[in-house]
């Protein structure tokens, strides 16, 4: 489910930069010149920051404690999820 939470919410900032410029250059250029540049450069700063937290861990992700990354065996009896198993002698 986080995955689906980070993918809405960069598909929305994304959705928010392209319609500033479209916004921008659309119909505030015909108003103000200026207005309009000033649109363009904070949907500019946008992008960058979409990235940022699309790819942001939420609270209770657990995907960098996967015990599949340290132990390629985990899968096979008297492993659990929960309590990875260490080898010592690896």
């Amino acid at each position: 489910m986080q995955a689906h939470r980070r993918h809405a919410r960069y598909f929305v900032m994304m959705s928010v930069c392209v319609g500033m410029f479209v916004l921008a250059w659309g119909v505030v250029r015909f108003y103000s010149v200026l207005a309009a540049v000033a649109l363009c450069v904070v949907a500019m700063v946008i992008p960058p920051i979409a990235a940022i937290f699309a790819n942001a861990r939420d609270r209770d992700d657990d995907w960098w404690d996967d015990p599949r990354w340290e132990n390629p065996d985990w899968d096979q009896p008297g492993h659990d999820r929960d309590r990875p198993d260490h080898d010592e002698h690896r």
